[in-house]
């Protein structure tokens, strides 16, 4: 699935970074919730976060849905921070999901919201705090969220690392 499906696109783009270490894992996260159970929140990416986690263990299955997955840790610590979804199972490709298949577990990680043009970022508000009511806030002080309906949709050839901001661009 692209990540410009309408149902998505004006989610905004994090920058996500591991909660034990402050190591910046990606720069294209989502705010999403597990397709198996909608009340659990977490963050995904489109693109394989390489060179910040890897895998550790084996793969398995939970009991809510039958997609393979396998857990990812931060490189720069080796804390669990996440997992990979292998095998989609096919009621979850199914169902609408945003088509990011690396998964952030939200008490693993911390987020900051990226900014289109100028080069800030902002952390992520309480998750009652909407991407509009953000945007809208940020709109009066001249300031754009980047949201995924504005990134260039990725060659199978990128990978995290071109789309990494320099410390310029991402200030707390």
């Amino acid at each position: 699935m692209s990540t410009s499906n309408a149902n998505f696109k004006n989610k905004c783009v994090t920058q996500v970074n591991c909660i034990y270490c402050d190591s910046l894992l990606c720069t294209r996260g989502m705010k999403a919730v597990l397709l198996a159970d909608t009340e659990v929140e977490l963050f995904s990416t489109d693109i394989p976060p390489n060179r910040t986690v890897d895998f550790v263990a084996s793969c398995y299955s939970t009991e809510s849905c039958k997609c393979k997955l396998r857990d990812i840790a931060c490189l720069k610590c080796g804390n669990v921070v996440g997992y990979h979804v292998v095998a989609p199972c096919k009621p979850c490709l199914l169902s609408c999901n945003n088509g990011h298949f690396w998964m952030f577990n939200s008490d693993a990680v911390s987020t900051l919201n990226r900014l289109d043009s100028t080069g800030q970022c902002e952390p992520l508000g309480a998750p009652a705090v909407s991407c509009i009511y953000t945007h809208a806030r940020f709109l009066t002080a001249g300031l754009n969220l980047l949201l995924w309906g504005d990134l260039p949709e990725l060659e199978d050839s990128e990978n995290e690392e071109s789309e990494s901001p320099s410390e310029e661009e991402c200030i707390r």
